[in-house]
């Protein structure tokens, strides 16, 4: 039957004709000039069928992006793909907006009789469209010297339907996409900041404007991510009915919290009480649009216009209001005025947009976005204003508003902490769990899994360091630990697992040490190890083929200094003069012409040489484009003796001659876990786990401990508080001597600080490395014995 229906296709193309088709090497002007449209109504045809129905009646496309309107009808579109070279040709095809319930996409190849068909929209699963991507996008394959005729069906269930066809090449199209999420990136990031901090406003002062505010603005974010295609992909990944309602629930909570906002900080209620009817009908008509959504399909068809002209009601009503409380002579802040008028702009282009009042373009496109970005940055600046006319109205407002102010510039640092915390915490589970299962007899194929989960742990990890270490360094609060290690084991450790991912890549790599270099070195073993990791992490990243080959010596200097030379060289895409001058630069992944080929944030760079300088240090790069890079680093680091730091540790492998009794006092059950499996092996070490601070201090009336590890962030008691209590003295003189050392996965250098400050004994991070764990704890308990 299938092949009845493509004969009689191509018999019809003969006796109608076709369309001229798109080159896109050769074609003078855009896609949509080769392209035409009809509307079936409520008729769902099949492809089968559509191709051979001979009533149709097509129409050009007038735009790039044709506006249809609110609509339920069925729309087709066509055109014809031609690729004259010799070459095979990729290109992303983008059309309708990311909420179109339908967009089918069906592919007949001039020399093959199969039709290929490919689905989008939002009404199947996300995992079923061809391009995993939020926007309607297909990927389009051009054989060479062929030709394809393209067909595409549309369908909503009432929403406005638009006709882009925008074609990318691959390159174009991810650059594009960069762009996109660099572009959103900061305008979810303005409406999430604005948002908490005016419910953070609203916890303090109890004011409704405040909460109002809040509500309004988180949910034009969500609105927007409803629009873009985020609450599809992200949060209904499977469609669904609430769904396919997100953008209509998401719009008319939007609409209802900017009139309670406008309501509250215009104080309508007491300056225009007769105004206070019109604001009460619009809610109402917005109750009744809400309702219709979940009817039936036929009214929540109508509910698409109603919400947008209630959307554009209620802003001649705000217009009104300002307007009125301006003749009657009572202030109405200035910034509050310019922002609600860019949101009127904005929204009134989005609305008469969806009602196809005006023509569709860039503009009418981002409307909305423009219009409340900017709508927020004022707003904002207006309730700055309001909360000096409350902290001038009455005394205690005024030392809220002083007290909060003090808060807001303490974000910033309560921030970085809790990132630092929230992100270390997961990584300390799967490296830990990663470590002890490769130090476990297992086959190859395990240990090599086990190796990946490693290696990518630490790459996080160090992104997550070169984060904070940035803020810090901007700062000029980063400072270097003094601390005895062996440069030998990291060296090799961060070597060897940089060759695993070279190697993963088809490079090879190679790794010559100078037999000449000392056993004990005195500096920062963190940062001397980020430096290399992030060296060989450009050197593996920017590397596709060839090799990578790191050289290690070591000259003495006076006064016990040994310089490190590292030398690491790649044959990856080098670069140009331009581009190495900017090196250096923060962010500079984000400023080069890359398409996120490559990844990573652009810190890396900037962070090495920071930290160079702080080590004394020396850094230059050669490079040439498409020849590879060499990084040259000096970094003199002071020897100690061996028997000196022996005398500490006689014996490493073996450092406790006695058993030793320790309480974890964690609330994380992962990281409980990982504990267990780091000093679980040891058979002198017995292991007792308390879930918060209160608890640690019941288990210490009740049980002897020789050493207590401490998170510090915990529910019920945190560890600081805990820490404070044991070092009072209330609970006897035992309790209170005994070692502690804070395991956290906060990396803030005040939070080190503050630790030791109120009695600590030692600090370290996560994730937790199992030798510096065991040499802290044999450190603290020896030295507790010597003491006792």
């Amino acid at each position: 039957m299938r092949k009845i229906f493509i004969f009689i296709y191509f018999i019809s193309l003969t006796v109608c004709g076709q369309n001229t088709p798109f080159d896109p090497l050769v074609s003078k002007g855009e896609l949509y000039h080769y392209a035409q449209y009809t509307c079936l109504g409520k008729t769902d045809l099949t492809i089968d069928e559509f191709l051979t129905k001979q009533d149709l009646k097509f129409e050009d496309l007038d735009s790039d992006n044709l506006n249809l309107g609110f609509t339920s009808d069925h729309y087709w579109v066509k055109f014809a793909l031609k690729n004259s070279s010799d070459r095979p040709l990729t290109y992303y095809l983008e059309t309708a907006r990311p909420i179109t319930d339908k967009a089918n996409l069906f592919v007949i190849d001039s020399a093959s009789t199969d039709i290929k068909k490919f689905k989008s929209g939002d009404q199947i699963p996300f995992s079923e469209r061809q391009v995993k991507h939020r926007s309607t996008v297909f990927k389009l394959n051009l054989e060479p010297n062929s030709k394809q005729d393209v067909y595409m069906e549309f369908a909503s269930d009432g929403e406005t339907i638009n006709v882009p066809l925008k074609l990318y090449t691959e390159s174009e199209f991810w650059w594009m996409n960069y762009r996109q999420q660099l572009l959103f990136g900061l305008f979810y990031g303005l409406l999430l900041l604005a948002g908490i901090s005016y419910l953070f406003f609203y916890t303090s002062l109890k004011d409704k404007i405040f909460l109002y505010y809040g509500l309004y603005v988180f949910s034009i974010a969500l609105l927007q991510a409803a629009l873009d295609g985020y609450i599809f992909e992200f949060v209904f990944p499977g469609s669904g009915y609430i769904n396919s309602r997100a953008v209509l629930i998401t719009g008319i909570l939007s609409n209802l919290f900017l009139l309670k906002y406008c309501q509250y900080f215009l104080r309508v209620n007491k300056k225009l009480k007769q105004f206070k009817i019109y604001y009460n009908v619009i809610f109402c008509s917005l109750g009744v649009a809400f309702i219709m959504l979940f009817l039936s399909p036929k009214t929540m068809e109508y509910a698409y216009p109603l919400s947008n002209i209630n959307g554009l009601v209620s802003l001649v009503l705000i217009l009104g209001t300002i307007l009125t409380l301006r003749y009657n002579k009572v202030f109405v802040d200035i910034y509050f005025s310019i922002g609600i008028l860019f949101l009127i702009v904005g929204l009134l282009g989005f609305v008469m947009n969806n009602l196809s009042i005006i023509p569709n373009n860039a503009f009418t496109e981002n409307s909305v976005k423009i219009g409340s970005a900017i709508e927020v940055i004022f707003l904002s600046l207006s309730m700055t204003n309001l909360i000096k006319r409350l902290k001038y109205s009455e005394v205690e407002s005024k030392k809220i508003a002083l007290n909060k102010s003090q808060e807001i510039l303490q974000l910033k640092s309560f921030f970085m902490s809790n990132i630092s915390h929230e992100l270390r915490t997961p990584i300390n589970a799967i490296m830990g769990i990663a470590e002890t299962e490769l130090e476990k007899d297992a086959d190859e194929d395990t240990k090599k899994n086990y190796e990946i989960i490693k290696n990518s742990s630490i790459s996080l990890l160090s992104n997550v360091n070169d984060i904070l270490d940035f803020d810090k360094l901007v700062r000029n609060e980063l400072e270097l630990n003094k601390e005895v290690f062996n440069p030998l084991v990291p060296l090799n450790e961060i070597c060897n697992n940089w060759k695993v991912e070279a190697e993963r890549k088809g490079l090879e790599f190679n790794f010559i040490m100078d037999s000449n270099i000392p056993e004990f070195v005195e500096s920062d073993s963190e940062r001397f190890i980020q430096i290399l990791n992030n060296i060989l992490s450009n050197a593996v990243k920017f590397t596709s083929s060839g090799h990578i080959e790191v050289k290690i010596n070591c000259c003495p200097k006076a006064d016990n200094i040994n310089c490190f030379e590292i030398q690491v060289s790649d044959t990856g895409v080098g670069m140009t003069t331009e581009v190495k001058n900017k090196i250096f630069e923060s962010f500079n992944q984000m400023k080069n012409n890359h398409k996120r080929k490559f990844g990573g944030i652009g810190l890396g760079l900037t962070i090495v040489k920071k930290l160079v300088h702080l080590f004394g240090g020396d850094l230059k790069i050669e490079s040439q484009l498409n020849e590879g890079t060499r990084v040259f680093i000096d970094l003199p680091l002071k020897v100690k003796k061996i028997d000196v730091y022996k005398s500490k540790f006689p014996n490493e492998d073996n450092f406790l001659n006695r058993e030793v009794h320790i309480l974890a006092v964690e609330d994380n059950r992962l990281n409980q876990m990982v504990i267990k499996k780091l000093l679980g092996a040891d058979n002198k070490i017995s292991l007792s786990i308390a879930k918060n601070g209160e608890e640690a201090i019941q288990m210490l009336n009740k049980d002897n401990f020789d050493l207590i590890l401490m998170d510090l962030q915990m529910p019920v008691m945190d560890g600081y508080e805990a820490t404070k209590l044991i070092r009072s003295g209330i609970y006897g003189p035992k309790i209170k001597s005994i070692p502690i050392i804070a395991v956290t996965a906060d990396a803030m250098q005040q939070t080190k600080e503050k630790v030791l400050a109120i009695g600590m004994n030692d600090y370290m991070t996560k994730p937790v490395n199992k030798k510096e764990l065991l040499q802290k704890i044999s450190k603290c308990v020896n030295n507790h014995l010597k003491i006792a």
